[in-house]
């Protein structure tokens, strides 16, 4: 009754104008792929790459801040000695950084 046939209607979509009306939302799908998501795969994948390259006599930091040198090394954990006598088992995925790795010894020395 109050309603004209002018606000009845509704508009036709246009297939252009739907198409333009995504676009900003796919550009910014891509700019933060490239801005934020790779970047935090590369860095996830060097990290598991330099959690896997541990090994025993190495100097690790954990996830809470304790520096120690890796004594034994086992499937999903390792032995960190992180005061001379103690020690502790600490999960792989735990491992921060290294902070001085082992050199290999001489052949001959």
């Amino acid at each position: 009754m109050f309603v004209t046939p002018a606000y009845a209607q509704a508009a036709a979509p246009s297939g252009a104008a739907s198409i333009a009306s995504f676009l900003p939302l796919i550009l910014i799908f891509v700019i933060m792929y490239f801005l934020m998501i790779r970047p935090q795969q590369k860095r996830m994948k060097e990290h598991r790459a330099m959690v896997e390259a541990v090994k025993k006599g190495d100097e690790v930091v954990t996830q809470g801040g304790m520096i120690g040198k890796v004594t034994s090394v086992r499937d999903n954990e390792l032995e960190v000695e992180i005061a001379p006598g103690v020690k502790t088992r600490v999960v792989r995925s735990t491992i921060t950084g290294v902070v001085n790795k082992t050199a290999p010894a001489a052949a001959n020395s």
